[in-house]
């Protein structure tokens, strides 16, 4: 899939969202190594990731060859900040509707309105993908997420009391969130 946006954030600097291409390989594995050691609320740690920067290459050119899938970065200054994607549940005829999205911001970059716009833009692209639901996991505690989540309409629908087990705080609460396009 194909995205691409200019936005101006909070603070008045533009904030380009487009799709991620094999040349951000390097950047967007650099944020994600960031991005998950700021925060305890993703699905993993930094030292968990099994991509080089040419895996991650390959990983970004399938999904901007794909119809129905997509990994956006969020560049200011000519640097990845943030990304953000969707992903089918699976190809089978009764999940197939069902797309999944995921979402990072490097911390300095919190309260500016980049989460909030990947966050509309991946429904945008679900919507054009002809997905019928958007899926997501999010840690109970993360307050600022749920919020954005909850304005783009999302709603909850089940808890898990030890969805994940943190390295620092022991198990953490996950929601479960859906979206229907």
């Amino acid at each position: 899939m194909k995205y691409h946006q200019v936005i101006t954030l909070k603070n008045g600097i533009e904030c380009c969202l487009r799709n991620g291409t094999e040349c951000d390989g390097q950047a967007v594995l650099d944020n994600f190594h960031l991005a998950h050691g700021e925060t305890d609320y993703l699905l993993s740690y930094p030292d968990e990731n099994c991509f080089d920067a040419m895996q991650e290459s390959q990983f970004l050119k399938e999904k901007s060859d794909s119809a129905n899938e997509i990994e956006i970065v969020a560049v200011v200054n000519h640097v990845v900040v943030g990304t953000a994607g969707i992903e089918a549940v699976g190809k089978k005829y009764k999940i197939r509707h069902r797309a999944e999205f995921g979402i990072s911001v490097a911390q300095e970059f919190w309260g500016l309105g980049i989460g909030q716009a990947l966050t509309t833009a991946c429904i945008e692209c679900a919507r054009a993908a002809g997905y019928i639901q958007l899926e997501l996991n999010v840690v109970a505690d993360n307050v600022r997420a749920l919020s954005i989540y909850q304005k783009a309409g999302f709603v909850e629908f089940g808890r898990n009391p030890k969805g994940f087990h943190s390295r620092f705080t022991g198990f953490q609460e996950v929601v479960y969130m859906r979206l229907e396009l």
